[in-house]
């Protein structure tokens, strides 16, 4: 390994997640120097050779890439405010959780006081940290994430810039979750569902895996219809109108075995509201047009 990707980092913030970053630094051969507001979280770390900083400012002395990943962003200000005027220069990588206005506002902050800022998510679990399935976003200047993007690659196989809008990571963080508890809830619906009949969940499982290879390919098409931007969104699997019958009978199931109806009678009322608004013979990516708001096309 070159000395470049062998740079100090300071890790701040020693959660669960801060832990798991500061220690993925380590074994890659970082020089890694840990603070967090509450002492003695760092006690295996400094065993595998970290070095644990008094406070905020000896922390962010200690390298130029500083690595925060605490609550949320009040805390990120709490513990860097009073400190700001000493990052003059460094790099901070926000990976706590936060809104797009967050991180638009903190870069201008950081812009304030003198130091480069990228804002990042993370999606994936601590024990993924630095596995080929963990995900990083970083958003920002892109000659600062190039500057340290060989550090920040340790962190995980999908780490990722997405551009120079620091907004675009907590956005595209919030659009993942969203996928994420979307086929979630509607798992845990269809198991409900089924556990009506007796069927276990895990009997089911390998159905509803299935199914999503095949929504997929229905999305696929969706995100070529949307980006076309003319409206047409023509109905290639289904109308809207065949898909607002086929929710009403997941609706209708729900109520009639006793299973809670809120999802899909909230799906239904959307996806009525699209066929209403003139929909009903294009294909389901004209829900688009409900989500993004009427003068989206305008």
């Amino acid at each position: 390994m070159a000395d470049k990707d062998r740079s100090p980092v300071t890790a701040i913030g020693l959660g669960l997640m801060g832990r798991a970053l500061a220690a993925t630094f380590l074994e890659a051969g970082h020089p890694t120097t840990v603070w967090n507001r509450t002492a003695g979280k760092a006690d295996d770390l400094v065993a595998r050779g970290a070095v644990v900083a008094p406070g905020p400012a000896e922390a962010v002395a200690a390298a130029e890439l500083v690595v925060v990943c605490v609550t949320d962003n009040d805390v990120l200000h709490a513990v860097l405010d009073p400190v700001a005027d000493q990052l003059r220069g460094r790099v901070v990588v926000n990976l706590s959780s936060g809104s797009s206005d967050q991180a638009r506002a903190n870069a201008a902050w950081a812009e304030k006081h003198g130091f480069d800022y990228l804002d990042g998510a993370i999606m994936a679990v601590p024990a993924g940290v630095g596995g080929p399935q963990a995900v990083f976003f970083h958003a920002g200047p892109e000659d600062v994430y190039r500057r340290h993007a060989d550090a920040l690659a340790v962190l995980g196989g999908g780490t990722t810039y997405l551009g120079a809008d620091h907004g675009l990571a907590a956005l595209y963080d919030v659009a993942l979750l969203g996928v994420m508890y979307g086929l979630l809830s509607s798992f845990v619906q269809g198991a409900a569902l089924l556990d009506t009949a007796g069927v276990k969940a895990s009997e089911f499982l390998p159905w509803a895996t299935a199914w999503v290879d095949t929504v997929k390919l229905f999305a696929t098409d969706y995100a070529g219809q949307i980006d076309a931007g003319d409206r047409a969104y023509p109905a290639n699997d289904a109308t809207m109108e065949v898909n607002l019958g086929a929710i009403g009978h997941v609706l209708h199931e729900s109520e009639s075995q006793g299973v809670n109806a809120e999802l899909p009678r909230f799906l239904h009322a959307l996806m009525g509201r699209t066929v209403a608004g003139g929909h009903g013979a294009h294909s389901f990516a004209s829900m688009f047009e409900l989500f993004r708001g009427a003068d989206r096309r305008a």
